[in-house]
């Protein structure tokens, strides 16, 4: 099941700020009802309506890092992963020496 979209959220807290019962609200939303009572739960726990930070490894390329190995795969689409990873290494090291 999809989350609910920021603007969402939003506007389901403001209509249990105006009153109205969850049960109401669910239905106005289309959504199941526990999601607007932990939304509800959320906003009284953390003062917040946004979503918690997610576990996971941290990124390690940036955006710019990864549409340029997603540019290179697709100009060389028979290289091996490890091949494209030693090449991206290579020139890193490059640009390294030729900038001390």
């Amino acid at each position: 099941m999809p989350r609910l979209s920021e603007v969402d959220r939003h506007r389901a807290l403001g209509l249990l700020q105006a009153g109205l019962p969850i049960s109401e609200v669910s239905v106005r939303m289309n959504v199941n009802r526990r999601a607007i009572f932990r939304l509800r739960q959320r906003l009284h726990e953390t003062d917040t309506g946004s979503d918690r930070p997610r576990s996971g490894r941290p990124r390690c390329t940036t955006q710019r890092q990864d549409r340029n190995l997603v540019r290179n795969h697709m100009n060389n689409r028979f290289l091996s992963a490890s091949a494209s990873s030693r090449q991206k290494r290579d020139q890193i090291i490059n640009v390294y020496v030729q900038t001390q």
